[in-house]
């Protein structure tokens, strides 16, 4: 009896070895399918996925894959299957069956009309056997044993956007085959040079949560003991036991059934910590498998995973997994930790992953499988999203969507964590919002009252002659403002006052780090220190001031600034002032901007003495979302799965496309900084694997505009590296002459620079 294969095998010159060393098909197929369906398995699935990765390979069974397989040209092995499964199962099941398995290398497609470089799936299904894909040996009918009918996917259809559900779960289907495909295929390369497998053998949650319980209750031992003499040592005793009050009613809450849940706590109340009490409980309590912690600043995301990591103890370096652009695994001790913690960004199954808000909600609308085989893994899991009130306004809606899917379809709890908890819920007067909320912490309003670290005031308009008053007469205190051009040129008129900073995102974050600790050590010391930036320092930067002006933005916004202002509770309230001002006409608030300033001074005229009250975040928001009503999902991303109709047939391509948290039109340039950054940028030049190098380049590296980077490559001022093993992908500065101390990189007037650098 003929024999098929899905993989062949070559030894080290690349001369294919006899066939027992080859994987068979049928073997290859059940593998995928048993493996699919153990993933399907949480949200009630695996009968359907089983089936669609027995079929993800059909088109193998044929002479012309067996000539490739000897050398010969690609074939299309993904359509046959994906014909199958609908002819066997219909346009409902079959048909989304038939996306995955049409699209398992190349993507999901567009169901009909136009696709990107990609044929429709309607174009797909459209082939002929034996004319526009290779017939198939009647063999496959005896090896893979197809039942007659299949169970529809348990899904609770939402009410108000049906179709959604079906397309969500197309998606959690896809992700259970591709990781399966990938995962066995990888399992049959490993065995056949004797390898072993290092994925998986994480620590449970289990021994995880004892030993996190172990690192708190220390932690509290060390409080009670302390002597509070001093007025500033008793404040901060009465905050750490109100911090862990907090914790423990949160974990009270963990018994409650799997859903939606808040935790609304102001700055310095314990979050992180408490929402991973809870997480870590609720999962116990409820068989969940996993915890995904997700966070919307990349500049925070390190410090939380090893403050996680510093937890669990010795299991930390185990457990975490970090799956963000700047992870650099050099912080970890252990070489097989950094490989299994390698592998497994890919797929997600540790048992802690700590992840950025734009891969976590992109991920959810991809349509490639290397951003797709993480979602099975969701599934099960406890969901923190941190500052949840970060989340995008223009596409608030479909991540709204998306959230109730998981807690409705998949087993999942999300718990929105935030002191500005936004008003997106039903009996906030959110049409349609989010219903069964629960909120774990405990009285939220008195926790505000009690948690009061600032004053907070509206102080009307203020030049920047008022505000070089303000820079003169306070020794420490902090300017945020809304653009790179107004900081720099408040800087360059206060830059003669003793202990003056400006930060921009034109400075690498090697050099912001740097300017930080000096910064964090004059606070500390009592110097004057006087720091004018853009909001980049909102975004989670441990910087304590006795006084913050933040020039007009939302109330959010607000609110982070005010993290800045007593951060460590070491003043008085009433002491530590949070200014709020409108900048002269020149410097008002951009176009993205204005309305949210434009509600927060309504807010302001309401609640000026209270502006960060949970009932004046809660109008606020809801004001917001009326009068950005037609914005909060631009893209049109549920008219498209609205669209799709009873058809189903979902533009998954065009969605994908769709559906990006960060607008950027930026490229990135790395700075030769310092010799760290010489030598990593060297070795990229001399390699063809780029590894772990980019990871290690990200704190060197600067966004700018594509126009930017345009006219310092044409000014011969940057430079591509390595441009014959990957193009021009990576740029590096020539020199640090456009770089400076003050400003980091500065591009405006790239022509004259380059006459300036002819003069010797």
């Amino acid at each position: 009896m003929k024999v098929y294969y899905a993989h062949s095998a070559q030894d080290e010159l690349g001369n294919l070895l006899p066939y027992e060393r080859w994987q068979t098909l049928q073997s290859h197929s059940v593998n995928v399918g048993e493996m699919a369906a153990e993933f399907a398995q949480v949200f009630g699935a695996q009968e359907i996925a089983c089936q669609t990765g027995q079929l993800h390979d059909l088109g193998k069974y044929s002479e012309a894959f067996n000539q490739r397989l000897h050398g010969g040209s690609s074939v299309d092995h993904a359509t046959a299957g994906a014909k199958i499964a609908v002819e066997r199962w219909g346009n409902v099941i079959g048909k989304l069956m038939a996306f995955c398995i049409a699209g398992h290398h190349a993507g999901l497609a567009n169901g009909n009309g136009e696709g990107d470089n990609r044929r429709t799936l309607k174009q797909r299904l459209a082939l002929q056997f034996g004319a526009d894909i290779p017939a198939l040996d009647n063999l496959w009918q005896q090896e893979i044993k197809l039942p007659e009918t299949l169970s529809p996917p348990p899904l609770k259809a939402d009410t108000h956007h049906p179709y959604f559900s079906y397309a969500f779960f197309t998606r959690m289907l896809y992700s259970c085959l591709v990781d399966a495909d990938y995962l066995d295929t990888e399992a049959f390369y490993l065995n056949l040079e004797n390898k072993a497998v290092e994925r998986g053998g994480y620590p449970d949650l289990n021994a995880l949560q004892h030993n996190f319980n172990q690192f708190i209750n220390a932690f509290r031992r060390r409080v009670s003991q302390a002597l509070a003499q001093t007025e500033a040592e008793k404040r901060n005793a009465a905050l750490n036991r109100l911090r862990s009050e907090i914790l423990e009613h949160a974990v009270e809450q963990a018994a409650q059934p799997q859903g939606l849940f808040t935790l609304t706590v102001p700055t310095g109340g314990g979050k992180t910590f408490t929402s991973m009490a809870f997480a870590l409980e609720h999962a116990k309590l409820h068989g969940m498998r996993r915890v995904i912690y997700v966070i919307p600043f990349t500049s925070i995301i390190e410090q939380n995973a090893a403050e996680f990591r510093k937890a669990f103890g010795e299991l930390g370096e185990q457990a975490v997994l970090e799956h963000h652009s700047t992870f650099d695994d050099g912080k970890l001790q252990n070489e097989a930790t950094k490989d299994k913690l390698r592998l497994a960004s890919e797929n997600w199954d540790a048992p802690i992953v700590v992840t950025t808000a734009v891969q976590f909600f992109e991920s959810l609308f991809a349509d490639r499988s290397s951003r797709c085989r993480k979602l099975h893994n969701i599934a099960g899991s406890v969901i923190i999203l941190d500052e949840a009130q970060m989340l995008p306004l223009n596409l608030l809606l479909p991540i709204m969507q998306a959230i109730k899917e998981l807690a409705q379809n998949y087993h999942c709890s999300v718990v929105m964590c935030t002191a500005t908890q936004p008003a997106v819920q039903a009996e906030n007067g959110f049409y349609r919002g989010f219903e069964n909320v629960r909120e774990i912490a405990p009285k939220p309003t008195a926790l505000f009252d009690k948690l009061r670290r600032t004053t907070v005031q509206h102080t009307g308009t203020q030049t920047d002659a008022d505000l070089l008053v303000q820079l003169a007469e306070y020794p420490q205190m902090l300017v945020i403002v809304n653009n790179r051009r107004h900081a720099r040129s408040l800087y360059d008129q206060a830059k003669h006052l003793d202990g003056t900073f400006h930060l921009t995102t034109l400075m690498c974050a090697k050099h912001r780090s740097q300017k930080l600790d000096e910064i964090r050590g004059r606070l500390k010391n009592g110097e004057p220190c006087r720091v004018i930036a853009t909001s980049l320092i909102e975004a989670g930067v441990d910087v304590d001031f006795p006084l913050v002006m933040r020039a007009e933005a939302g109330l959010d916004s607000v609110a982070q600034a005010a993290g800045r202002c007593n951060r460590e509770g070491k003043r008085p309230s009433e002491n530590s002032f949070v200014w709020i001002f409108a900048p002269e006409e020149q410097w008002k608030a951009p176009p993205e901007l204005a309305t949210q300033a434009a509600v927060m001074r309504l807010t302001a005229d309401s609640f000026s003495d209270d502006l960060l009250s949970t009932q004046a975040v809660a109008i606020y928001f809801t004001e917001l979302y009326k009068l950005k009503d037609k914005e909060l999902d631009y893209k049109q991303i549920l008219q498209m799965h609205h669209n799709a109709g009873q058809s189903l047939d979902f533009p998954f391509q065009t969605i994908a496309d769709k559906f990006r948290m960060i607008e950027s039109h930026m490229q990135p340039l790395i700075i030769p900084f310092d010799v760290d950054a010489e030598n990593l940028i060297s070795s990229l030049h001399h390699t063809d694997h780029i590894g772990g190098l980019l990871r290690k380049l990200q704190p060197y590296t600067v966004q700018i505009p594509e126009k930017a980077l345009a006219a310092l490559y044409k000014a011969g001022r940057i430079e591509p590296i390595n441009e014959k093993n990957f193009g021009k992908q990576f740029y590096t500065l020539i020199g640090l002459d456009l770089y400076d101390d003050v400003a980091g990189l500065s591009w405006e007037d790239v022509e004259f620079l380059k006459r300036e650098s002819l003069v010797f």
